[in-house]
């Protein structure tokens, strides 16, 4: 019987894992860098393998001097798809970015700001907002969430999303402060229609013209309100500063951060939140300790945690690219990936994708096991640079065995069956390993079992 989150002893969960050895196994440097980021290749999983968790994971939170030189080069990138004002061609822009980042943790995070701040561009349609969002997640990704919620509130691409882009005092708009409330800080039953409407009030005079944040002073409720039992004479900052104080806030924003990083479970026993929500306040509300926590503990690489989400498309594609160290054209993935379900830059709604199970019925297991056919078998595509036999003869794995090993270890989260694994060997030595297509077909059926489509 599968054990559950509810299984773990919070008093245990968040210790550091102390591996026997000192340094993690390279199966135990996979897990954190598919959690953490996208997957790597052999060569930076075992570069990993030398370093204990903490420092590996202290690795992932400081990139080094490459991250922003490289930032940069994304920025100039950026351009050209601004040139288009296309949505979609900043999608496949930002696939290129989790492909290439050396800062694979941000760039996860990002990721995850994205679905929780969600804003689409089939309703913004101007790309120039869209990258400035995406930019403003970046930017304070594992920094300060009250920063972050500050800088969403005056965002112009979620304002325009969510028909706030105009707050009058005669008619406060309510939408921008649900929410805040039910979406981004407090979650359901943890305020009232009172409280919306007087958070709304907060926010009247704040708008959008010609694209850019502006405060109309004529048009501000300067009166007192009532949110959440303050009353004052607040401002919208001053009510986003109740919402942030509360208890609620790190609570519900610990519960998504463990959903996201450790496992698919919607009851997360409120006990095992408690000691990261006590961290994220003590730390105001600052976001990296909390993940390095995570990522460091004994929950982390248990057996509740390991194999216990299922990839995104987002992360199924790109963990295969990063993985054999390969590419592709990223616009083209991204349409690919709209029809899986996630497509960069188009959450379905509001509340963003839903994750977990909602990824996987019939007709997106073929259209995933299709997807990494499609990534395999692209005529421009190199692994490392040149063929995929080519690339296993430059590592050195010369039999069937070997092969389907070093796969199981860099792509994998749980082990394949014995029974599979020794049938694709076979495939492999019947073959030879210096047959491109036969390697490709093999690494097809691999990335098509139910195991790959574990994190």
């Amino acid at each position: 019987m599968s054990r559950r989150l509810t299984d773990a002893d919070p008093r245990e969960a968040w210790l550091p894992y102390e591996p026997a050895s000192g340094t993690l196994s390279r199966r135990e440097a996979a897990h954190l860098v598919r959690r953490a980021g996208f997957g790597a290749p052999a060569a930076q999983l075992d570069e990993l393998a030398k370093l204990g968790p903490a420092d590996a994971t202290r690795q992932l939170l400081e990139p080094g001097p490459r991250a922003a030189e490289f930032d940069q080069e994304m920025h100039r990138f950026a351009q050209l798809a601004l040139a288009t004002n296309s949505p979609e061609q900043l999608s496949g822009w930002w696939l290129h970015r989790m492909r290439h980042t050396p800062a694979p943790l941000l760039e996860k995070t990002t990721l995850f700001w994205h679905g929780h701040f969600a804003t689409s561009g089939e309703k913004v349609r101007d790309a120039r907002l869209l990258l400035a969002q995406n930019e403003l997640f970046r930017e304070h990704a594992l920094g300060s969430f009250e920063a972050l919620v500050r800088g969403i509130a005056r965002d112009p691409a979620m304002l325009l999303y969510l028909d706030s882009a105009t707050n009058r005092k005669t008619h406060p708009n309510e939408n921008f402060a649900r929410e805040v409330m039910e979406l981004f800080c407090l979650g359901v039953g943890r305020y009232s229609e009172q409280d919306i409407q007087e958070l709304a009030r907060c926010f009247t005079g704040w708008e959008i013209q010609h694209g850019a944040f502006k405060f109309n002073q004529y048009q501000h409720d300067y009166g007192s309100k009532t949110v959440l039992g303050r009353t004052a004479k607040m401002d919208g900052d001053e009510g986003l500063a109740v919402i942030l104080e509360q208890p609620a806030t790190p609570e519900f924003l610990c519960t998504k951060l463990v959903r996201y990083f450790v496992a698919d479970e919607d009851d997360i026993p409120a006990e095992l939140i408690a000691p990261l929500a006590e961290k994220f306040r003590t730390s105001g509300l600052t976001v990296a300790p909390v993940v390095e926590t995570i990522l460091t503990s004994r929950l982390f690489y248990s057996d509740l945690a390991v194999g216990r989400k299922i990839r995104s498309p987002v992360e199924l594609a790109i963990g295969l690219l990063s993985s054999l160290e390969t590419s592709g054209n990223m616009v083209q993935l991204s349409q690919k990936l709209k029809d899986l379900g996630q497509m960069a830059f188009f959450p379905p709604n509001v509340k963003g994708w839903a994750g977990g199970r909602a990824w996987i019925n019939s007709s997106t297991l073929l259209g995933r096991a299709n997807l990494v056919r499609a990534l395999l078998e692209n005529g421009d595509a190199k692994f490392g640079g040149t063929t995929l036999d080519a690339y296993f003869a430059r590592l050195n794995l010369k039999t069937g065995d070997d092969i389907v090993a070093y796969l199981s270890d860099v792509l994998l989260a749980v082990p394949v069956p014995a029974e599979a694994s020794q049938g694709l060997a076979t495939e492999i030595d019947r073959r030879g390993a210096k047959d491109a297509a036969a390697l490709k077909r093999v690494v097809h059926v691999l990335a098509s079992l139910p195991e790959f489509q574990l994190a």
